[in-house]
């Protein structure tokens, strides 16, 4: 089995996307046999990293975010960061471009950030690899929401599970959600995950100030998501870009909840309208989707069962860590 060295923007306790992605995928490799070691590239500096690996001598590394490439195969999985933004950005393109044409493999989760990211880096697209996402949750940890925020026995609530910053665009759905409750007073909307931009942080707070059917609990830890999406009836997503699937949507489709998600590639690639969940585009498509899924719940146990069956169908974990295994064996020279 390989010796992997593992480089992530963030590692647990953080419950960004990228921590819980990458820390999915070390332990599925872990139970494969594979010696794993990982590097928190927020809590320790590029040289000590550079340093630690040399002296680890892996078989491969494996970065879950942009890095300097050192004497040995290095795999780069696309994030949303890399391939809807810094690609694009006249700062951060050079660099993204030069580690991805020294990458021997370029990973991505969906054909459509492969797509993306081959149109621009044409020397790339030979190198790119599909490897879908999974959803995998550590062992469930309780949650109880009434103690954070008491809720009518009637409630139909809706979820936003996600790193307040503009990329999810929070406040986005307020403006609709108005028209919604003066229609439906028994829908609450929720956030959940941590401030990762103060600006808009306080922005979103200075909003939910005034909307009492509107609540922001915080970060929860990863154990806790399943507990409380237990009590949701709708899983949102309102993100303006995603790095080819949302570990929320996936996660929120695994665990049997109805998705309503905006009409952008990383979305469309797990939700299908009217089977695994609803898409929108315009406010008012937004606005309609809440008020028909608050109103219909045949809909959404429909849609939340079909999300369930298709993940088990197509996204198991062990699909994904057959897919890297996969990508390093073939990178791996042969020992004599």
């Amino acid at each position: 089995m390989p010796r992997v060295a593992v480089l992530t923007p963030f590692g647990l306790p953080s419950v960004r996307g990228n921590a819980i992605t990458t820390e999915r995928i070390v332990a599925g490799l872990r139970e494969r046999g594979a010696e794993v070691a990982v590097w928190d590239l927020s809590a320790v500096a590029e040289p000590d990293i550079a340093a630690g690996v040399e002296d680890w001598r892996p078989d491969i590394i494996h970065a879950f975010r942009l890095a300097r490439r050192l004497e040995i195969p290095l795999v780069v999985t696309l994030t949303g960061t890399d391939a809807n933004h810094e690609l694009f950005d006249a700062e951060h393109a050079p660099m993204v471009r030069r580690v991805l044409e020294g990458a021997a493999v370029v990973t991505a989760f969906d054909a459509s950030i492969a797509e993306r990211v081959g149109g621009v880096l044409p020397d790339v697209r030979a190198r790119l690899v599909v490897v879908p996402q999974a959803a995998r949750f550590p062992p469930a940890e309780p949650f109880e929401l009434e103690s954070r925020w008491p809720l009518p026995a009637d409630r139909v609530l809706f979820v936003l599970p996600a790193g307040i910053r503009p990329v999810k665009a929070p406040q986005r759905p307020l403006v609709p959600f108005d028209d919604v409750v003066r229609a439906e007073p028994r829908v609450r909307l929720l956030y959940v995950g941590p401030v990762l931009n103060a600006a808009e942080g306080e922005a979103l707070a200075k909003a939910l100030a005034v909307r009492p059917w509107a609540r922001h609990l915080g970060a929860i830890s990863h154990a806790a998501m399943p507990a409380l999406l237990a009590r949701a009836d709708v899983v949102l997503n309102c993100s303006i870009s995603e790095g080819g699937m949302a570990n929320s949507v996936l996660e929120a489709l695994a665990l049997g909840r109805a998705v309503l998600a905006t009409d952008i590639p990383g979305n469309r690639a797990l939700v299908e309208p009217g089977v695994t969940g609803l898409l929108f585009d315009s406010d008012a498509e937004l606005q309609a989707a809440v008020l028909r899924l608050a109103r219909d719940p045949a809909l959404r146990a429909r849609l939340g069962a079909a999300g369930r069956a298709r993940v088990a169908e197509r996204y198991p974990p062990a699909r994904e860590i057959d897919g890297y295994l996969s990508v390093y064996r073939r990178e791996i020279p042969v020992r004599a």
